[in-house]
């Protein structure tokens, strides 16, 4: 007996105990196949959701009508030096979210080219497809959550299957104040699902024309053989299509003879972090081997309470890009073995 069946089986003998009529039965049955035949849950309302998720139907409402008093405000430092502004939901709002995560949205599939909040792939996925190649461009679209409109994340959800009620409930659960927010666990992925078609349309050019091409969120590469200006214009012509822009500032094509930077890796000859960065944790490694730890900390008036979880994660992540350093793979060691009183 196929899921489909089997619902329907339990479904109508329910239904029939509770005195609905046939046409009503095999109405509901004609919305819940098509998302039991992707793996969906079926949800017929707020009421039905509210059961599902755990939480009251006043509470849902509460959260769709007030959305901004359901997140916390607070500001993290780029690598640039400014400010971005993350809206992080209350740990209710959360885990309703992640259940629309885990339960609807992972069992959708975006493009083979999103590398970014995705599970199983990797920023290092990313950057070392580009390795060893004359030419690398790399574009960025502008204020990318931002811009993510609300009418395109309900017709995503439509476009699954869920009818026009919930398609808005759950697009209003994932939204705050009409903004996909940066901070949400469902942001990412519904990104990379609205930006499905416009990777494939792009890939398409790109495969044609022997020219590579991924995107990390926002963040799009490309490398080969390629002509920038060509690209440019079909990338500005297809996030228009979807109401994205690109940010022009942020446009840069870069020769063999220099180095070649995507997301802040190096992907010249293989993929590896830039100098700067590997040099400055040498020097914080030596420093700390020669005067100790916390002779360290107090020459540098370093007061994290962090410090070496922090210092071991940079370390982690120059052997995510490259797992055979092994000076870095030595760094790893040592500082397994510290301790930060």
């Amino acid at each position: 007996m196929t899921n489909q069946q089997l619902y329907a089986k339990k479904f109508a003998k329910k239904a029939v105990e509770n005195g609905f009529s046939s046409d009503y039965i095999e109405k509901c049955l004609s919305y819940a196949n098509p998302l039991l035949e992707k793996n969906l849950p079926v949800v017929y309302n707020i009421h039905h959701l509210s059961g599902l998720v755990g939480y009251n139907v006043s509470y849902l409402k509460r959260a769709v009508k007030f959305s901004k008093y359901f997140y916390r405000e607070f500001e993290i430092e780029k690598s640039n030096g400014k400010k971005r502004k993350l809206h992080e939901p209350l740990p209710s709002l959360k885990e309703i979210q992640l259940w629309i995560l885990n339960e609807i949205l992972y069992k959708l599939k975006v493009s083979r080219y999103a590398k970014a909040y995705v599970p199983k792939r990797s920023i290092k996925e990313h950057t070392i497809y580009h390795t060893d190649e004359p030419f690398v461009l790399t574009l960025d679209i502008k204020n990318f959550f931002n811009s993510i409109h609300f009418d395109s994340v309900e017709s995503l959800f439509k476009s699954i299957g869920y009818s026009e009620k919930m398609s808005n409930l759950f697009t209003k659960l994932c939204f705050r104040e009409n903004e996909l927010p940066q901070g949400a666990p469902t942001s990412p992925y519904i990104s990379n699902l609205i930006l499905k078609d416009f990777d494939i349309k792009v890939s398409k050019y790109c495969i044609n024309n022997d020219v590579k091409f991924t995107r990390y969120a926002d963040d799009l590469a490309f490398s080969g053989n390629l002509k920038a200006d060509e690209i440019k214009e079909l990338v500005t012509d297809e996030l228009f299509n979807i109401g994205l822009k690109l940010n022009y500032k942020k446009s840069k094509l870069m020769r063999p003879n220099q180095p070649q930077l995507i997301s802040g890796i190096i992907v010249n000859k293989k993929a590896q972090l830039p100098k700067k960065v590997r040099n400055s944790l040498r020097n914080e490694l030596f420093f700390i081997k020669k005067f100790g730890l916390q002779s360290h900390l107090e020459r540098t008036n370093q007061e994290k309470p962090n410090y070496l979880k922090h210092l071991k994660s940079k370390i982690n992540y120059v052997l995510q890009i490259n797992p055979r350093d092994e000076e870095f793979v030595e760094y790893r060691k040592y500082l397994n073995e510290l301790k930060q009183s």
